[in-house]
């Protein structure tokens, strides 16, 4: 045999040479879980290892992570009942505790990329990224509500804006509220295919945010199609995206490689709360190795085109690094 493939496998050395794939720290966002009062850190019971932090113990997380190279953050915020209603008021009130926190994080560490989310269900006393009418999703609507809440959001001093409600046309119409006034350098990484997922179970525990009827089918997109993500794509892409993002991840690596193939922006992949957990619950069984397995995920998302991913694995990977 004149052509051995496994010479390029020999050792270490020589596999690293070959390799075709690097992955870094630079390459991840963190989300965080954001919870009103101070002192205040508790574990999120389905997702080892991750927390909620009050505002003072999240400046303290943010410093920590960036000591290990990470300085990408998204920051989601947990609200109480008391404090959601059927417009997500509450998110717009520039007094609120998310709002505070994102201008004292932005204050304190000017130099990181902060990332919020732009969506109604954490504020929501119905639970839906749209606001709710005889049991429908008004999308049209919504927007004037996603609207005001980009806005004060940017005027936190957010980077990038998150919106990951999938309402039609609200890409557009956040990039007209922040030209408008003044905040033309603030980026949308629009959530451009975003499918109904059950990966999403863990993350809405964090934040007690799911659903309270029904389901989020007639937003988000059906996982048994791809063709869909290059509509919602053109349709960000003409309405001003920075950033095309892909959630969950591992299940559609496919939507990735496509978006990454077709557009000319930066394409992100979110690596979701449910992929995190199911990790992190075979490991505690002994079943596999979670070291092992998060550098095998990421790798995948990254392969497949991802040039951003968001990760709940992004400290224990920089700590390796």
């Amino acid at each position: 045999m004149q052509r051995r493939p496994r010479r390029n496998r020999k050792s270490e050395s020589v596999r690293s040479l070959v390799e075709e794939t690097s992955l870094s720290v630079k390459d991840l966002i963190f989300p965080l879980f954001l919870i009103d009062g101070s002192k205040k850190k508790s574990e999120v019971s389905s997702m080892p290892g991750i927390f909620r932090f009050s505002q003072d113990l999240m400046l303290k997380e943010i410093e920590e992570c960036m000591k290990l190279g990470i300085s990408a953050f998204d920051v989601f915020p947990a609200y109480p009942e008391s404090l959601k209603d059927s417009r997500a008021t509450e998110s717009h009130n520039p007094e609120t505790f998310y709002l505070r926190a994102l201008r004292e994080i932005k204050k304190q560490f000017p130099e990181i990329c902060l990332m919020s989310d732009v969506a109604m269900d954490p504020y929501s006393s119905d639970g839906h990224d749209g606001l709710v009418k005889n049991g429908k999703i008004l999308n049209d609507e919504t927007l004037e509500i996603l609207g005001r809440m980009s806005l004060a959001q940017a005027d936190a001093g957010v980077d990038i804006l998150g919106p990951s409600d999938m309402m039609d046309g609200r890409v557009g119409f956040i990039r007209n509220v922040l030209d408008e006034n003044g905040f033309a350098d603030t980026s949308i990484m629009s959530y451009t295919a975003k499918y109904a997922s059950a990966f999403y179970g863990p993350f809405r525990d964090a934040l007690d945010s799911a659903p309270k009827f029904g389901d989020k089918k007639t937003y988000q997109m059906n996982p048994a199609n791809s063709k869909e993500a290059l509509i919602e794509a053109d349709l960000d892409m003409e309405e001003g995206a920075d950033f095309l993002m892909v959630k969950p991840a591992l299940s559609y690596l496919d939507i990735i490689k496509l978006l990454s193939d077709n557009y000319p922006v930066p394409v992100a992949a979110y690596n979701v709360s449910g992929e995190y957990s199911m990790v992190k619950a075979a490991a505690a069984q002994g079943w596999l190795d979670s070291e092992r397995a998060m550098l095998e995920i990421l790798l995948s998302i990254k392969r497949s085109g991802a040039k951003i991913i968001l990760t709940y694995f992004a400290k224990e990977f920089a700590r390796l690094k």
